[in-house]
């Protein structure tokens, strides 16, 4: 059985794979959809400069038939003169090749885009193997291709004789026409049979492009374990997403540590929050987060701190509310500020006395800190509403 028809492939293809189709030359190309733009621009240059081929056409035939006395005798006079009269069939016919090639290459740009990759040409043993010879033979896209085609080859010969049998008696009475006109009714003959012919393939085409499409996908099909495969390598195994993780965690909190020492001040909740704040009257329009943490981490800011000389203020509702409130390296809520700036004052106070040389005799300020900012008192309020009877 062939690959693309296994019953486990039932999920449909992850745009990634799909991508990598394309780099390796896999995309939806219809061969119909080819056939009708190299016919369909061939009659129309055959139309736009049908006068000039016929003439053309009619003097090469002339002198094709026109032999003298040294032709007829000398074989390689002969030879020479057909190489002759067929380079300029060719030159004639250039023209016409040109728009073919230029058709069929754009009706491949239009059904699957412009794909160039040179993956097809690698060498490969799966291309020279019997058994997947055999497979592709009997595969379903394979088998679809072959009665498609058969069903065109059906179609296309019923047309033509058809076409043939109705008009048989016009191609015969060309045989009694002067030359010329039998080359023009020729053509316009031959033209309508291939305007039938061009109707057929369109009509192929509309269904063979989108069939093309779904053909590939259906191949490009995905079993569960190739797409978990395929999620662990985009995402990333969980255990080394793990692991960088908690190394992100720890180089954050080495850099938020690193920032203590350079803070004006650190509130805390006696061993719960610590929250290490910095203000710059130069740089800053308010004062910033420096650090924050909670219990273990709240034990280590307050350590750094003491060892760098930052005062360490006990201030446990603004604690609490800066560390619920307020993002690291952001700046303090404006609702706040009152309570903040109360506690900056008393920083600064204390500096000033110390650079004095005399001890600082201001007590430690107790900020106010609005009610709804301060996670104790909301969950206070919320266990009193929860045990307040109905009314």
């Amino acid at each position: 059985m062939a690959d693309d028809s296994s019953q486990d492939r039932n999920l449909p293809a992850s745009q990634r794979k799909i991508d990598k189709a394309r780099r390796d030359g896999q995309v939806a190309r219809s061969r119909d959809l080819g056939h009708l733009a190299a016919l369909g621009l061939g009659i129309a240059l055959m139309a736009a400069g049908g006068g000039l081929v016929l003439d053309a056409g009619g003097r090469l035939l002339e002198a094709g038939l026109r032999f003298d006395v040294r032709q007829l005798v000398t074989p390689v006079a002969m030879v020479d003169h057909l190489a002759a009269q067929s380079l300029k069939m060719l030159v004639l016919l250039a023209p016409v090749f040109a728009v073919a090639l230029l058709a069929a290459v754009a009706s491949g740009v239009l059904s699957g885009g412009w794909n160039f990759t040179m993956k097809a040409l690698e060498p490969s043993l799966e291309k020279v193997s019997p058994l997947a010879g055999i497979k592709r033979l009997f595969s379903l896209m394979q088998l679809t291709t072959t009665l498609k085609s058969c069903l065109l080859a059906l179609v296309l010969g019923v047309v033509g004789a058809v076409y043939l049998g109705q008009h048989w008696m016009e191609h015969a009475a060309l045989l009694g026409l002067p030359l010329p006109a039998a080359l023009a009714e020729g053509g316009r003959l031959v033209m309508g049979g291939l305007v039938l012919l061009l109707v057929v393939l369109a009509l192929f085409a509309l269904v063979d492009v989108p069939l093309q499409r779904q053909l590939l996908l259906r191949r490009l099909r995905m079993t569960v374990e190739e797409m978990k495969k395929e999620y662990k390598e985009v995402e990333g195994n969980a255990e080394v997403k793990a692991k960088l993780k908690v190394k992100m965690r720890e180089m954050a909190s080495r850099r938020m540590l690193a920032a203590v020492p350079k803070a004006d001040l650190v509130v805390m909740n006696p061993t719960h929050f610590a929250v290490a704040l910095r203000y710059d009257e130069a740089t800053m329009a308010a004062p910033r987060v420096v650090a924050k943490g909670a219990d273990l981490l709240a034990l280590r800011i307050r350590d750094i701190a003491r060892d760098a000389h930052v005062p360490v203020l006990q201030a446990p509702p603004l604690a609490r509310a800066l560390y619920a409130h307020c993002e690291l390296d952001a700046e303090v809520p404006a609702r706040l500020f009152t309570a903040v700036a109360q506690v900056l004052a008393w920083v600064y106070q204390v500096r000033d006395a110390m650079a004095a040389g005399r001890p600082a005799v201001q007590p430690a300020p107790e900020p106010e800190v609005p009610a709804d900012l301060d996670p104790l008192n909301t969950a206070a309020d919320r266990g009193r509403r929860t045990e307040d009877p109905p009314l």
